[in-house]
């Protein structure tokens, strides 16, 4: 699927990965697994991305819900875009206020 979608696989390996056919993009991750460098391949193909959204849905469904409960499609969407704003205006609450001391 990813080939088909020109992408290039950003997922790292696990510890005891072998190496694929030649020419394969996920033998950049092995190789960088095998010589130690996993942290400089995670920062070089932006995997942090992953962590991020992945923090996101986390926060969404602890503060909304992990269920939609609407059945119509466009319901649904309305319903995660109401969600998400709720969720927004929250966070952005518990900001703090910055103020420049003389």
């Amino acid at each position: 699927l990813l080939q088909r979608k020109r992408s290039k696989p950003t997922i790292p390996p696990r510890s005891n990965a072998g190496y694929w056919e030649d020419g394969h993009p996920r033998n950049d991750a092995v190789q960088a697994l095998k010589y130690g460098e996993l942290s400089q391949w995670k920062k070089d193909n932006n995997y942090h991305q992953r962590s991020l959204s992945e923090t996101a849905m986390y926060r969404y469904k602890q503060l909304i819900s992990p269920k939609l409960s609407l059945r119509d499609y466009d319901a649904q969407v309305g319903e995660a875009l109401a969600g998400v704003k709720a969720m927004n205006k929250v966070i952005r609450l518990g900001m703090p206020v910055r103020q420049v001391v003389n």
